[in-house]
C-alpha cells in the first residue's frame, strides 16, 4: 500500500473539516480528563493510609513500658527477635500538663512527652509540618493534632510552662510533626524527660516495632505475645495497634467509592456513546469523498487507512492532553489527601495514566474501523451516493404533521429535522441524557452532602462551643478540709456565672445549652458508650431525626444507628445504662444522624436522665446558637476577651472532608457536562452539512439568520427535552442509591429530609437541564449557518 496519497489525503481530510478535527480532539479530551481524574482519585484515595504507612516506616505495634523492669540491653534484644523487622527505643516518656503562655494563660489537659533526639529513625519517621526539631533543652515539637488541628501551627515560638513538673520548666514550641500512628502528642530532646517527670511517677518509655506479619489482629497478638515472653515479667503495660489507626484512617474511601464509581460509569458511557457518534458521523459525512477517491485510484485498505487515521490522529492528541488535564485537575484535590496523611505528594497513579489512554484510542479505533470498513467495500459510485443527504422520505411525516400545529415554520421545519437521522437522534438523547443525569445527580448530591456536614458538626444550628479551660495538679480541699478528688477540676460556680453573664451581655446570642460528655455502660456492649448529656432544652442543637422523635423526659434517650446496629435494639425499646455506680433504665425514642467513627454508637439524653451532677456529671461543653446575621468570628472573639483564661471559645465548621467531595462532584459534573454540549455541537454541525443545500434554499426564499437559528437550535431542542424528561427519574434513582450505599459505607441510616432535596417545582426545572445543554452546545453551529452565505450555500452539495 502507497503511504504518501493517504497522507496527503489524511492531511487533506483534516484541512478541510476543521470543526470536525476541533470536536473530535475536545471531545477526547474532555473524556480522557474526567476517566483519568475519577479512576485516578479512586486508586490514590484508596491507600493514602498505606502509602504513608510505608513511606514513614509506621509502627505496627507501639509498646508502653515499665523501665524498672527491662534494662536497656533487654529490649535491644527484642529488636533481633524472628518476628521483629525493625524496632526503635526505648524513648522515654513522661506525662505533663502544660499551660500555654497565650490569652492570659490556659492548661491544657495532660500529654504523653517522648524524648527523641531526631524525628527520623528505622521506625516511626516522622513528618515535620512546620517550623524544625528540638536542638537543645528547653524545646518541644507538637503533634500535628494538639492541642487541636490548624491551631498547633500557630503555637510555634509559644512558651509552654509545665506546672506538674518540680520548678514548673518552660519550653518553647519549635516544631509541629506528624507521626502516621500517633505514637505521642509531643517530642523533646531525651535528656529533657527527667526534669519534666512528676514527683514519684514511675520511669515510663516506649519501643516501636515492626513485624514481618502484620497484617491481622491474631498477627499482631501472636507478635506482641513473643515480646512478652522475651522481657521480663510485666515490663510491657500496654499496647496499641496501627490497625487501630488504618481502620479510622481508611474509612472514607469506603464513602468516596460510590459517587465516584456511578460518576466513572456515567462519563464512560456517555463517551462510548459520544465518540462512537463522533467518529461514525465524521466518517459516514465523508462517503462522498470517499468515493471520489476509489474514482482516482484508491484501494480499500489506502481508504480504511486515510479515514481512520484522520480521525485517529486529533483523537490521539485529544487522548494525551486529556491525561495532562486529568492530573493537573488531581493535583488541589490529593494535595489536600496527601496534608491529612502527612505523605508529601500524592498523585495519579501511572497505571491510570496508561491504561485511560489505551482504552479511549481503542475505542476510538474501533469506532472509526467499523465504518470505514463499509466504506471501503463500496463502489465509488455507490460512496458518491451514500454520502448525500438522508434517503427520500425519511422524516416527511414528520415535517407534514408538525407543520399542522401553529408554530412558525421554522420551528417545526427544525422539530422535524431529527426525524430525517434517527440513530443519530437516539445517541444524542442517550448523550445529553446522560449529561443532564450527571447535572441532576450532582446537584442532589452536593444538596445531601450539606446536609450531612451541617448534621454532622451542627454548624448551622451551634455556630459556637465553648468548653471550660480544666485544671489540673493537686486536688482541691473539700467540705471540712478534707482532700477532694484529685486529677481534673472544673471551674468554681462563679465562673460559671461569669460566662452565663457574657453570653447575655451578647446581643447576638439567641440560646444557649449546657452538656456533659460522659462515658455510660450499656447492656450487651463490652465498652462503654460516649453519650451526651444536655442540661436544658437541646432540640434546637442540630441533630438530625432519622426516625422517632427528640427526647422529651428523664428516663428518655436518642441513639445513633450505631447503637441500634451493634445493640440489636430499635427505637422503642428500653435499655439498661450504668452511670455513677447506678442502673437506669431507658427508652430509646429517636434515631439520629450521627455517624460516630463508622458505626461506633452514641447516645443523647437529658441531664436528669444520667442523675445529674449528683451521680458526677460536670459540664463540659457549651452550645451557643447566634441571631441570624450573626457574624460566628467576630462573636467568638468578643466572648475569647471576656472569658480568657477559664474558657476556650471556638467557631464550629464543618468536616473539611464535605468540601473535598463536593469540590470533586463540581469538577466531574462540569467536564461530563462539557463533553455532552460538545456532543450535541457534532450533532449539529453534522446536520448542518447534511442539510447545507436546503439552508441555502431556505435562505433564498427569505428565512432571517434569526430564524436560521431558532430552526438549527430547534434540531436539537426536542432531543434535550425528551433527554431532560428521561434524566430526571433516572437522577433521582441514582442519587438515592448512591447516597444510601454511602451511609452504609459510614456506618449509618440517613434521614428522609437528605434523600427528597428537591420541591416538585425544582423537579420541573431539572427536567429543562437536558434541554439547557442541547440548546448549548447548538449555538455556535447555528451561528455559523445563519452566517452562511445562499450562494455557498446553493453550490454546496
Amino acid at each position: 500500500m502507497t503511504v504518501r496519497p493517504v497522507v496527503r489525503a489524511v492531511s487533506g481530510g483534516l484541512t478541510r473539516r476543521k470543526v470536525q478535527t476541533v470536536v473530535i480532539f475536545t471531545v477526547l479530551l474532555v473524556s480522557t480528563a474526567s476517566a483519568t481524574l475519577g479512576l485516578g482519585l479512586l486508586l490514590s484515595s484508596n491507600s493514602p493510609f498505606q502509602h504513608a504507612f510505608a513511606a514513614q516506616r509506621g509502627a505496627e505495634v507501639a509498646a508502653s513500658i515499665d523501665s524498672a523492669k527491662a534494662t536497656a540491653g533487654q529490649l535491644a534484644a527484642t529488636g533481633r527477635l524472628p518476628q521483629v523487622t525493625a524496632a526503635a527505643g526505648p524513648f522515654a516518656e513522661a506525662t505533663i500538663t502544660p499551660r500555654i503562655s497565650t490569652h492570659g494563660g490556659v492548661t491544657l489537659q495532660p500529654v504523653t512527652v517522648a524524648g527523641r533526639a531526631s524525628p527520623g529513625g528505622p521506625v516511626d519517621d516522622l513528618t515535620l509540618d512546620a517550623g524544625r526539631w528540638a536542638r537543645r533543652p528547653g524545646e518541644i515539637v507538637l503533634a500535628r493534632n494538639f492541642p487541636s488541628p490548624g491551631l498547633t501551627a500557630q503555637l510555634i515560638g509559644t512558651q509552654i510552662t509545665v506546672t506538674s513538673a518540680p520548678g514548673h520548666p518552660v519550653l518553647t514550641v519549635v516544631g509541629v510533626a506528624k507521626s502516621i500512628t500517633d505514637t505521642d502528642e509531643a517530642w523533646v530532646l531525651p535528656a529533657e524527660i527527667a526534669a519534666l517527670r512528676p514527683p514519684h511517677a514511675p520511669a515510663a518509655a516506649q519501643m516501636l516495632y515492626r513485624f514481618h506479619h502484620a497484617d491481622t489482629q491474631a498477627q499482631l497478638t501472636s507478635d506482641v505475645t513473643a515480646l512478652t515472653r522475651a522481657l521480663p515479667s510485666g515490663t510491657i503495660t500496654g499496647t496499641s495497634s496501627w490497625l487501630t489507626v488504618k481502620s479510622q484512617e481508611s474509612g472514607s474511601i469506603a464513602i468516596i467509592v460510590p459517587f465516584v464509581v456511578a460518576f466513572g460509569v456515567i462519563g464512560l458511557a456517555m463517551s462510548v456513546l459520544i465518540v462512537g457518534n463522533v467518529v461514525n458521523g465524521a466518517v459516514l459525512s465523508g462517503y462522498r469523498r470517499i468515493g471520489v477517491l476509489k474514482s482516482i485510484g484508491f484501494t480499500p485498505a489506502q481508504v480504511v487507512a486515510a479515514y481512520v487515521a484522520q480521525v485517529g490522529l486529533p483523537a490521539l492528541a485529544g487522548t494525551l492532553a486529556g491525561v495532562v488535564l486529568g492530573n493537573v485537575l488531581s493535583v488541589p484535590l490529593l494535595s489536600q489527601t496527601a496534608t491529612v496523611y502527612g505523605v508529601g505528594k500524592l498523585l495519579v497513579p501511572p497505571s491510570v495514566d496508561v491504561a485511560v489512554p489505551l482504552l479511549m484510542c481503542a475505542l476510538v479505533g474501533l469506532a472509526a474501523l467499523l465504518p470505514a470498513l463499509r466504506a471501503g467495500r463500496l463502489s465509488a459510485v455507490s460512496a458518491i451516493a451514500t454520502g448525500r443527504a438522508p434517503r427520500t422520505g425519511r422524516g416527511y411525516a414528520a415535517h407534514r404533521l408538525l407543520g399542522r400545529l401553529p408554530l412558525p415554520r421554522p420551528v417545526t421545519i427544525g422539530l422535524a429535522a431529527p426525524f430525517a437521522r434517527p440513530a443519530r437522534t437516539a445517541v444524542t438523547i442517550a448523550a445529553i441524557g446522560f449529561g443532564a443525569t450527571a447535572v441532576i445527580f450532582a446537584a442532589g448530591l452536593n444538596s445531601s452532602l450539606a446536609m450531612a456536614a451541617n448534621g454532622q458538626s451542627h454548624a448551622a444550628a451551634e455556630q459556637v462551643q465553648i468548653s471550660p479551660a480544666m485544671h489540673y495538679g493537686p486536688a482541691p480541699r473539700g467540705k471540712g478540709g478534707k482532700p477532694g478528688p484529685a486529677g481534673a477540676h472544673s471551674p468554681s460556680a462563679d465562673r460559671y456565672r461569669t460566662l452565663a453573664a457574657a453570653l447575655q451581655a451578647q446581643p447576638g446570642t439567641v440560646r444557649w445549652v449546657a452538656e456533659a460528655m460522659p462515658l455510660v455502660g450499656v447492656a450487651g456492649l463490652t465498652d462503654a458508650v460516649s453519650t451526651e448529656a444536655f442540661r436544658g432544652n437541646a432540640a434546637w442543637t442540630g441533630y438530625d431525626l432519622i426516625s422517632g422523635r427528640w427526647y422529651r423526659a428523664p428516663g428518655e434517650v436518642v441513639v445513633n444507628t450505631g447503637f441500634l446496629t451493634q445493640t440489636g435494639k430499635s427505637v422503642g425499646d428500653t435499655v439498661t445504662l450504668t452511670f455513677g455506680g447506678k442502673q437506669i433504665t431507658a427508652r430509646i425514642v429517636g434515631e439520629v444522624f450521627d455517624p460516630q467513627g463508622r458505626g461506633q454508637p452514641a447516645m443523647i439524653t437529658s441531664w436528669q436522665t444520667l442523675g445529674g451532677a449528683s451521680a458526677g456529671l460536670t459540664v463540659q461543653q457549651y452550645d451557643v446558637g447566634l441571631r441570624p446575621g450573626t457574624d460566628p468570628n467576630a462573636y467568638a472573639d468578643a466572648l475569647n476577651h471576656a472569658l480568657f483564661p477559664n474558657f476556650f471559645v471556638q467557631t464550629t465548621a464543618n468536616d473539611p472532608f464535605y468540601l473535598t467531595l463536593s469540590a470533586l462532584i463540581g469538577t466531574l459534573t462540569l467536564l461530563i457536562a462539557l463533553a455532552a454540549g460538545l456532543g450535541v455541537l457534532n450533532t449539529v454541525v453534522l446536520g448542518t452539512r447534511d442539510r447545507v443545500h436546503d439552508l441555502g434554499v431556505f435562505k433564498s426564499v427569505g428565512m432571517t439568520p434569526r430564524q436560521t437559528i431558532a430552526m438549527v437550535i430547534c434540531w436539537i431542542a426536542g432531543a434535550g427535552l425528551i433527554a431532560g424528561v428521561i434524566a430526571v427519574p433516572a437522577a433521582m434513582i441514582l442519587h438515592s442509591s448512591v447516597l444510601r450505599t454511602m451511609a452504609r459505607a459510614g456506618g449509618t441510616a440517613i434521614p428522609a429530609s437528605y434523600v427528597n432535596v428537591f420541591s416538585p417545582a425544582e423537579f420541573l426545572l431539572l427536567a429543562l437541564a437536558g434541554l439547557v445543554i442541547g440548546v448549548a452546545g447548538a449555538l455556535l453551529p447555528a451561528s455559523w449557518a445563519a452566517r452562511a452565505r445562499t450562494a455557498s450555500a446553493l453550490r454546496a452539495e
